[in-house]
């Protein structure tokens, strides 16, 4: 009898609920890493929308001769800027903007988890996917139509977040659309974490979550080397590409996500245990304390999301596509910073501690980029590594580790669906200071980019001080717990 390869036996060395735990965590992580990834875009674009007109205009009127015989372009070489954020307020469109997308993104958030408790998560996830796949090319589609209306892209921006918190119906009016009233209907995030939740219980939790949240940085990456590829030649691109693959990824969503291991028992066996109430009657303290927190560390996390290739053109004096790829290193630094403070809260059993020693060194480390920045490109490289790991560490283990910790929470006597609301409620009210961080940055940039800083700082100060009664708890308890401020119950 020949012996059995030995790829072959490592398979079978693993019980069938290993292998599902490894497909929901492998599906999920790629399900938000295309959340994320339809995101970046808008940030990469952004220095193609407003141009230094000078510049081009002498680039144009210097190889004017050799283009004389050319078809002529629908898009005037002149018009270097992309009405109707050509003029000196176009920082302030440019917040606006994002602000829209963020502000229906925080208000959606609180809705989405309860309505996530209520419905189908693998069906909920796929309609918003497809949805949020659909606005995203919208987007897009305004350079293929020649769009000029701030009307288009403000609802677009709306409603791609919509697609992940909340339908809003748009309604044409003559050549503009406007943003009608809504419906709460769909979330990514407090559904993955959901999911991710059910299928593993306590033990690691930190690393596992860290390593699972690298998606967010992942997908931030892709989507800047994607969009990257096309912003110079045909922004449009920069988002009908994100847009198709979020949309495929909503289709493998809705033939492969399980949402619970108990899902699995009306496949081997035909008797599955009656379903509970559902409810949160957690602990508010620690959801309290740490919603806070969030709030202003996402500012910070969000604002460099949106206005960090923006920043880097201006003051590296960089191409978008060249400030794109370089922003990609603060995504890698917040990869290692995610999974670094799982491993050190696991360890330690303080996950509000690993968050206030983070944020106490992310401060003076924003103000070392402001300051670095200027003196090349080398000092650049590793202050965005270092940022992105101090800034995106205590984010990552908040909307995850956290979150799942607390959603578990006794109380709730093993309803782990209840996670969707807490997660909701948590990542909610960050999302609420991530609206606000980019469209400070917006008004504030036009006074000077030290102003930017300074209110980061300012930012993750405040984040530290929304955590100084639970590292005080943590401090002085003398049990070692994966996380010391709530009893768990695994699943």
């Amino acid at each position: 009898m020949a012996p059995v390869p030995p790829g072959i036996r490592l398979m079978v060395s693993f019980d069938r609920d290993q292998w599902y735990r490894a497909l929901t965590f492998i599906l999920t992580f790629l399900l938000y890493t295309s959340f994320h990834l339809s995101r970046k875009p808008i940030s990469i674009i952004k220095s193609e929308l407003h141009k230094n007109c000078s510049s081009v205009s002498e680039i144009s009127t210097a190889s004017s001769s050799s283009q004389q015989a050319s078809l002529p372009s629908k898009h005037n070489d002149m018009d270097c800027s992309w009405k109707p954020f050509d003029k000196s307020n176009y920082k302030q469109l440019l917040g606006a903007m994002d602000y829209s997308f963020l502000c229906a993104y925080a208000v959606g958030m609180y809705l989405s988890g309860i309505i996530g408790e209520r419905l189908p998560i693998r069906l909920y996830l796929t309609v918003g996917m497809l949805a949020s796949g659909l606005f995203t090319c919208l987007f897009g589609l305004g350079y293929v139509y020649n769009i000029h209306s701030l009307g288009f892209y403000i609802c677009i921006q709306a409603c791609c977040c919509c697609a992940e918190n909340l339908q809003l119906r748009c309604a044409c009016v003559k050549d503009k659309l406007r943003v009608a009233n809504g419906l709460v209907q769909t979330t990514g995030w407090p559904s993955v974490v959901t999911c991710i939740g059910n299928w593993f219980g306590k033990g690691r939790r930190g690393l596992i979550m860290g390593l699972w949240n690298s998606h967010t940085s992942v997908g931030n990456i892709l989507g800047s080397l994607i969009a990257g590829y096309w912003v110079s030649s045909n922004w449009g691109l920069s988002f009908i590409v994100p847009g198709i693959i979020i949309a495929i990824m909503g289709v493998f969503c809705f033939f492969f996500l399980i949402e619970h291991p108990n899902d699995l028992k009306s496949v081997y066996a035909q008797n599955s245990p009656p379903g509970k109430s559902l409810g949160v009657n957690g602990h508010h303290e620690g959801v309290i304390d740490f919603s806070l927190c969030l709030l202003f560390a996402k500012l910070v996390s969000y604002t460099f999301l949106f206005w960090l290739p923006l920043y880097i053109t201006k003051a590296a004096h960089l191409d978008a596509k060249e400030a794109g790829d370089l922003s990609t290193l603060f995504d890698v630094g917040g990869i290692v910073g995610g999974i670094l403070a799982g491993v050190i809260s696991d360890k330690l059993g303080k996950r509000a501690t690993t968050c206030a020693v983070m944020l106490l060194l992310a401060a003076p480390t924003l103000y070392g980029f402001s300051m670095i920045s200027e003196f090349g490109l080398g000092p650049t490289i590793g202050m965005l590594l270092v940022c992105g790991g101090l800034v995106n560490g205590p984010y990552a283990l908040i909307t995850t580790a956290v979150s799942a910790d607390l959603g578990t929470h006794k109380s709730l006597k093993g309803n782990a669906r209840a996670l969707s609301t807490v997660t909701a409620i948590i990542d909610g009210t960050g999302s609420v200071g991530a609206a606000l961080g980019p469209l400070l940055a917006g008004l504030l940039s036009s006074g000077g980019w030290d102003q930017v800083f300074y209110m980061l700082m300012t930012a993750d100060f405040l984040a530290l001080l929304f955590l100084l009664r639970l590292v005080k708890k943590e401090l002085d308890s003398t049990k070692s717990r994966p996380i010391s401020i709530v009893q768990l119950k695994e699943h």
